[in-house]
């Protein structure tokens, strides 16, 4: 049976004190994937977006992806202000980027943007989280962003900020092919 995470999402906000919010770690590849969810999130959280996403290919690619999501965070009207850290674009894989930074920096949760779209699996992104949680105690945000029209406000939210939207996820593999470029 399938996990309602929205209804667990949910649950866990109904819990959080009215003041003194707590901090919260987001996991975003791009500010279109974390559009809808910081305009969520953030009335219940201090968040810190972490833009990583080692898969992203060329350098270029990630650059431009990076720029984007900055804008996203300078533009977008929050309760208070976003942090960024933006990870140097090393290739190396995602655990290997934030082990350690979830007490270094103080976070009480930690969590992804990538629920939000409808290419993403909501199931195994939330299985992945809870065990990183009980390795590292530190507490999982359980989510399923694409609930409520989170991704439909992602694309809205997108155009009005004149948000680069990609074609593709960032990996070469699902990067469309050029045709011109190919002889074709």
């Amino acid at each position: 049976m399938k996990e309602n995470y929205q209804k667990q999402l949910d649950a866990l906000l109904a819990t959080l004190p009215p003041e003194g919010k707590p901090r919260l770690l987001l996991q975003s590849c791009c500010g279109p994937c974390s559009s809808y969810v910081l305009e969520y999130l953030t009335r219940y959280f201090r968040v810190t977006v972490l833009y990583y996403n080692p898969n992203i290919q060329p350098r270029s690619e990630y650059d431009r992806r990076l720029y984007w999501q900055q804008e996203l965070i300078r533009q977008l009207p929050t309760p208070e202000p976003v942090e960024l850290l933006a990870c140097d674009y090393d290739g190396q894989r995602y655990l290997d980027a934030v082990r350690g930074l979830e007490r270094a920096h103080g976070f009480d949760f930690f969590g992804t943007t990538l629920t939000v779209s409808p290419h993403k699996d909501a199931q195994r992104l939330n299985a992945i989280g809870a065990e990183l949680a009980q390795q590292y105690g530190v507490r999982w945000l359980p989510s399923d962003f694409k609930k409520r029209e989170g991704y439909k406000r992602s694309i809205e939210l997108s155009r009005q900020y004149g948000l680069y939207r990609q074609e593709y996820c960032g990996c070469l593999y699902s990067k469309p092919v050029d045709n011109a470029a190919a002889g074709e």
